[in-house]
């Protein structure tokens, strides 16, 4: 198997996040790639019940009740009985890189039935510099065996650090609702041996079971915003996060990748249950994507969380209007950035308490 190294890249500065709300028996199958690095686990649910994890993996479990611990009051911005949980793993993680996979993943094979170590793919990614203002018809010019085509302009092949390593899945595809519905047997067999960068001004759907970031360049702008349990939606978590990181990423001048690494995704939730949680955003989706695509943040912004706390009240304002929900997701996102600059103090700046941190 191709499986752990002597020397694990990045082993010290790289937490795995895992929500969950069930025994994590999959880690086995991930032992090899996963081991050498701290885990930290984000239970969902009731937090009296026991979540049993494998032995021999370095990890800290976090449930309601310690969120509710450590944020106090400001932990209304963290998800109830949602995946969004997750991004709470995001705020406590003192490490540079994240990665977060979801429980029903597995180890996929590439075309040669090898496993992939989809970890060291997501590394190799956020090592490399993106190419969001020229396309290069190569794809990812910064993967084995690429390069920029003639017509590249020279000034732009340095490219710009990478925040975020968005990996794709085989087998179950990450569809909505009204897709799962029509095509409930529909599966994804292709490998397609391939990293592009998204380029500027281009949005895209973000899914958060095969996901990597740079935190210290974009952490901030992860915030999975308001869903699931005395919310109007679910499901949008991921891609509300990713709408929003996108815009800031192209403000900042940072790049996000997409393609490999592929895991596999071994099973489909209800479409049904899906329908219910995205039955709103289906509706919304269709304001909440042009409010993005021509939101544009001022030259004051020059940081994630200012740029994320503007973003915040263009929220407010313009999607305000379409339901009252969106006056409490952009008081969440204030929120949200409070409570991570409570927990991660700017590193020049002794001044700043310290907060609830760990």
């Amino acid at each position: 198997m191709a499986g752990s190294t002597t020397n694990p890249p990045l082993k010290d500065e790289l937490d795995i996040v895992i929500p969950t709300i069930r025994n994590l028996d999959f880690l086995e199958m991930w032992r090899p790639f996963f081991q050498p690095y701290h885990l930290i686990i984000v239970q969902d649910g009731d937090p009296s019940r026991t979540i049993k994890v494998p032995d021999g993996f370095d990890y800290d479990l976090y449930n309601r009740n310690d969120i509710n611990k450590l944020l106090g009051p400001r932990a209304s911005c963290i998800s109830f009985k949602d995946s969004a949980c997750r991004c709470f793993g995001y705020m406590v993680s003192k490490k540079k890189y994240i990665f977060t996979i979801d429980d029903d993943c597995f180890v996929a094979k590439d075309p040669s039935g090898n496993d992939i170590n989809a970890l060291q793919q997501h590394i190799q990614n956020l090592l490399s510099p993106s190419t969001p203002y020229f396309f290069n018809t190569l794809y990812d010019p910064f993967q084995e065996g690429n390069d920029f085509v003639r017509g590249y302009p020279f000034s732009l092949r340095e490219g710009v650090p990478t925040a975020v390593s968005h990996g794709l899945w085989l087998n179950i595809p990450d569809y909505d609702a009204p897709t799962q519905l029509v095509k409930p047997l529909e599966r994804n067999t292709r490998y397609v041996n391939t990293v592009m960068t998204i380029p500027k001004g281009t949005l895209f759907p973000m899914c958060g079971m095969n996901l990597a970031f740079d935190r210290d360049l974009i952490g901030p702008a992860m915030y999975f915003g308001l869903m699931g349990e005395g919310q109007p939606i679910g499901r949008y978590d991921d891609m509300w996060a990713g709408w929003c990181t996108k815009v800031i990423c192209d403000h900042l001048g940072l790049g996000i990748k997409t393609g490999l690494p592929y895991i596999w995704h071994s099973k489909a939730s209800n479409p049904f249950v899906n329908l219910k949680k995205e039955y709103n955003g289906i509706y919304w989706q269709e304001e909440i994507i042009p409010f993005f695509q021509q939101a544009t943040l001022s030259k004051d912004c020059t940081t994630v969380q200012k740029c994320y706390v503007e973003l915040s009240k263009q929220v407010k304002e313009k999607l305000g209007k379409i339901d009252p929900y969106f006056t409490k997701l952009g008081d969440a996102m204030v929120t949200w950035i409070e409570a991570w600059d409570e927990l991660n103090p700017p590193k020049d700046s002794a001044a700043i308490p310290n907060g609830a941190a760990k």
